[in-house]
């Protein structure tokens, strides 16, 4: 398998995310040809504001277009609020819909809550609407209530192994979608 670039976002802003510990956990749990880096300027997105956007692009919103079209897919794992996605991370994909860093991009979705059903499918249409390509069924890591962190999930057996199982699978696909475009 070649080298993959993976950029991770995780929809929330606690200290102790769930969401945040998962994707510190598959950059760690990957092999060494697949790189897996976080984004973690998420708290630093400002509001989504189409007059901005037009006038002068945010900063950080700019090192996310850029982290994105470095990418070779996306990683998101984000937590349900109120029966919907994050804020934190509505807020960030409304900055990409206007951009062509997104388009065909392949993405991974990881679910931490076996309760966040409706935050997961509604995920899945924004990301579908705005032309990124989830390529593998989400990964369920059933983290609700465990108490783990990053290192407890990247030491239980059956969990990192799943994360390390739905990696190799992602990038597979990756591949084999690069292979139908050439």
């Amino acid at each position: 398998m070649k080298p993959y670039r993976l950029l991770a976002l995780s929809g929330s802003l606690r200290s102790s995310s769930y969401n945040t510990a998962t994707t510190q956990a598959l950059q760690h749990l990957a092999p060494t040809n697949i790189q897996v880096a976080l984004f973690e300027k998420m708290a630093n997105i400002p509001l989504f504001n189409p007059d901005l956007e037009a006038h002068s692009t945010p900063e950080t919103v700019q090192q996310l277009k850029a982290a994105i079209a470095a990418a070779d897919g996306l990683v998101i794992s984000s937590p349900e609020y109120a029966h919907g996605i994050s804020g934190v991370m509505k807020n960030a994909l409304d900055w990409l819909v206007s951009g062509e860093e997104f388009i065909d991009k392949p993405i991974m979705l990881i679910n931490t809550s076996p309760r966040a059903t409706h935050a997961q499918a509604a995920l899945k249409e924004v990301l579908q609407t705005m032309s990124g390509i989830i390529l593998i069924p989400t990964t369920d890591i059933p983290l609700l209530g465990s108490g783990l962190d990053v290192h407890g999930l990247m030491h239980h057996a059956e969990l990192s192994n799943t994360l390390a199982q739905a990696l190799h699978q992602f990038c597979t696909a990756i591949e084999g979608l690069n292979l139908h475009k050439n």
